[in-house]
């Protein structure tokens, strides 16, 4: 029931209770109270909705210029073509070589074409792939930067198998021996940030949002009302502190008031001083042990009932 509904509702009952000579003032103050203590939290919910879609945030190059040295990208999925929302290559983090993956929005209106709003075809996921099994063959950990609404779901993208693209990704991730530290630093939109979400750590920037569809995707097919994508994005438990309440994520990495554009070398350094902390810990693992513990944390996600 949206807010609207709810104030006829209430509308209603206040007319009932004239008409009948009630004096029911203390119950319609506690309804009052809890309205406009939920609306408060739906507009807090879509204000993290707001920043995580600023176009001003910074993306995934902008945060490997700040945090690792000597980047070089490399290109193509080695099957159909190179896919620009979809970036990856070598760096170093304090003199350790790592591999880099990540969606790339674009920071502005031409690049955010040129780069598909970083919704990656298939050949973008097969591409992370190819780099994260060429990193696991030179035993070098996987930094993965999470930012997109979601995999291309285009006509092209269909035909050539994005979704199986996203499901190898899920299979392949997840035995991975070497390792994986995810970061979502914009959007985690539906299996487009699975695709290259699977990790042993991972992390939400305190602004961001991770979802299986977007508010208005859900105000659309579950509410039947596009407009009351506000509502749905409350419901759906999105924010970075949702979803670390329901166990998903492993930490949330605070940005300065406002947002991460605001500050990007913060930002920027908080995520370089977990990744760093991280990978001082995994590394020293068995790499067999890493992959039996991804595993366990995958499986542990979510409720089923089994015969």
């Amino acid at each position: 029931m949206n807010s609207q509904d709810q104030e006829v509702l209430l509308k209603n009952l206040k007319a009932l209770a004239k008409e009948n000579n009630l004096d029911i003032s203390a119950e319609i103050a506690k309804i009052e109270q809890k309205m406009e203590t939920s609306a408060r939290a739906v507009d807090r919910v879509w204000e993290k909705v707001s920043i995580a879609r600023n176009p001003e945030r910074p993306r995934t190059l902008d945060y490997i210029e700040m945090i690792f040295d000597d980047f070089t990208e490399l290109h193509g999925d080695r099957l159909y073509g190179d896919d620009p929302a979809m970036i990856g290559g070598i760096g170093f983090l304090n003199g350790m070589p790592v591999t880099v993956i990540g969606n790339m929005k674009g920071r502005n209106l031409k690049e955010t074409i040129e780069r598909n709003g970083g919704m990656a075809n298939p050949e973008g996921y097969r591409k992370a792939l190819r780099l994260a099994r060429q990193a696991e063959k030179f035993h070098r950990p996987i930094i993965s930067f999470i930012d997109t609404s979601g995999a291309y779901s285009g006509q092209g993208a269909e035909e050539r198998g994005v979704g199986e693209a996203i499901a190898m990704n899920l299979r392949e991730f997840s035995r991975l021996k070497t390792p994986i530290i995810c970061i979502i630093i914009g959007e985690g939109g539906s299996g487009g940030a699975l695709g290259i979400g699977v990790g042993d750590k991972i992390y939400m920037l305190e602004n961001t949002i991770y979802s299986v569809i977007s508010p208005e995707g859900c105000a659309s097919i579950l509410l039947r009302d596009s407009t009351r994508a506000k509502d749905a994005a409350a419901m759906l438990k999105i924010t970075s502190q949702d979803v670390m309440d329901l166990k998903v994520i492993n930490g949330i990495i605070p940005e300065v008031e406002g947002g991460a554009h605001n500050d990007p070398q913060a930002a920027a350094l908080a995520i370089k001083k977990q990744i760093v902390a991280d990978l001082d810990d995994l590394t020293k693992r068995n790499p067999a042990v890493l992959v039996k513990y991804r595993v366990k944390k995958i499986r542990s996600m979510g409720s089923f009932y089994s015969n």
